[in-house]
């Protein structure tokens, strides 16, 4: 088996990976060997030269080719309660005939928030002390309630399967922290981890790096690995991927997000509905771009194919170009990595995924010096990270459309550390506060100024089941988690 492999990287141009073979343990030789088994060397090197290939056309392209979304494609609910009411009700039909699944990106640390834990696991500072993880469990609880009554069902009748996608370095502990708190009230069958794959680090001209003498230093394919972590045996269960439990369960839309937003609306049955009326195979949620020099890569068509455009690759004439009919930014559909997918169109990504051109992310990689076998720490990048996104799907559909909602109901992302002032733990703890504030205004209350409320996700998904606070005053702050505890608040 060893000469098998060892053949196989030095037809492929990576035999550097067994200099150090002679000065190995046995153990550290079958370690090498295992961990070599596990790589396609040659898928490796073709994505090594498709990513190259891929830049250096970016890079001469430019701007050019870059055109704002049809109309045909794009619908908004800003100011528009009648669309929106029309698609709830489709979208809670589908997830009450079992039809709807969800995807979670949570591969992420918290790193950059002063946390090793997986970035899911994190406190905001709300009062309840409630993760991420938590409100976004506590919200598909609420959702399979309101389609149970709104449709006339069973309590306990609906289910939405949630499939969590880790890295292997935060899976074990985001597995713990769901089998610690019960899987937050969710079945634990209906809670499915699997794992985004790796690939291994490559110097400038495309060797693998060694991070010792045994061990090839790997990283996360991005969150575009989705794709093909959908297809790869569970663990749990090995006869199961996730795309044959979608199909086993016969989810027939899935939606999928990314775990750092404390407002997403996981499962929304407006975007489900809108996706469903438009028969759309993929779809992008999006928010209005605030102002033509955000730093934020926005959904277009480049080259007549749907795309997610970075703002660093719009020149300022596209950026400040505006709609002849509203006025509005012709580049203004913020990307949000909120998506809808078909189960069908998941299952077909196989077939062109060999053309989605991975991303070159350069690095500082500790590795192994191949002249004197010593450990060096690169102060200045020394090689690259392969990555794909999660967009990267979009130039490959036809069927593909854009819903365009509130930024304040439905995006604040969790990015920097407390104190930062912009995507930190403050201003999401704040915009989740202001949104559940609004949620009792518009059922008819009164919230006097400087009081919060903290209104759990199992009282309310988004607004709904606040009838019996109409005409009601809120004097102190505190946490609801029932309708009646909001009583003791007034």
């Amino acid at each position: 088996m060893t000469d098998a492999i060892r053949s196989k990287f030095e037809t492929a141009g990576q035999d550097h990976l067994f200099q150090f073979w002679h000065k190995l343990s046995s153990s550290e030789q079958d370690a090498l060997v295992s961990q070599l088994k596990s790589i396609d060397v040659d898928r490796v090197n073709k994505i090594y030269a498709k990513a190259v290939q891929s830049e250096k056309e970016g890079t001469s392209a430019a701007s050019d080719g870059i055109e704002p979304l049809p109309e045909n494609a794009f619908e908004t609910i800003v100011n528009a309660p009648e669309k929106e009411a029309e698609w709830r009700k489709v979208g809670i039909k589908a997830v009450a005939a079992g039809q709807v699944g969800v995807l979670l990106m949570a591969g992420g640390q918290g790193t950059r928030l002063g946390s090793s834990a997986p970035k899911g696991c994190y406190d905001i500072g709300l009062p309840s002390h409630k993760s991420l993880f938590q409100y976004q469990a506590e919200r598909i609880a609420r959702l399979q309630v309101v389609a149970e009554e709104l449709e006339g069902m069973k309590k306990g009748s609906v289910e939405i399967p949630w499939y969590v996608m880790t890295s292997g370095p935060t899976r074990p502990e985001t597995e713990q922290f769901f089998k610690k708190n019960n899987y937050f009230g969710l079945k634990s069958t209906n809670v499915i981890f699997f794992e985004q794959g790796t690939l291994p680090c490559l110097t400038f001209d495309g060797k693998i790096i060694l991070e010792t003498p045994s061990r090839v230093a790997v990283a996360p394919d991005g969150n575009g690995g989705l794709y093909a972590a959908l297809r790869t045996p569970l663990s749990s269960n090995p006869t199961l991927t996730v795309l044959s439990d979608l199909s086993k369960r016969n989810i027939l839309y899935v939606h999928a997000y990314c775990v750092d937003n404390c407002l997403v609306r996981v499962a929304d049955p407006v975007f489900l509905g809108y996706c469903i009326q438009k028969q759309s195979a993929c779809a992008a949620k999006v928010v209005r771009k605030q102002s033509p020099t955000e730093s934020v890569g926005v959904v277009a068509v480049r080259d007549h194919r749907f795309s997610v455009v970075e703002y660093s690759e719009i020149s300022k004439e596209q950026a400040e170009r505006r709609n002849s009919k509203t006025g509005e930014l012709a580049f203004r559909a913020a990307n949000i990595a909120n998506h809808f997918y078909t189960t069908r169109f998941l299952h077909s990504v196989e077939s062109f995924e060999d053309q989605m051109a991975f991303h070159i992310a350069r690095k500082k990689i500790p590795h192994i010096s191949m002249e004197s076998g010593q450990l060096v720490k690169p102060t200045k990048p020394n090689g690259m990270k392969l990555e794909l996104f999660v967009f990267d799907v979009f130039p490959f559909t036809q069927d593909f459309n854009v819903l365009e909602v509130e930024r304040q109901e439905e995006f604040s992302p969790l990015k920097n550390a407390a104190g930062t002032g912009s995507d930190d733990p403050d201003t999401s703890r704040n915009d989740l506060l202001s949104q559940q504030k609004r949620f009792l205004v518009r059922a008819g209350a009164e919230v006097v100024e400087g009081v919060q409320i903290e209104v759990s996700p199992s009282v309310s998904y988004a607004g709904e089941g606040l009838e019996a606070v109409r005409g009601k005053k809120f004097t102190r702050s505190g946490i609801a988690e029932s309708v009646i505890a909001l009583d003791a608040l007034m």
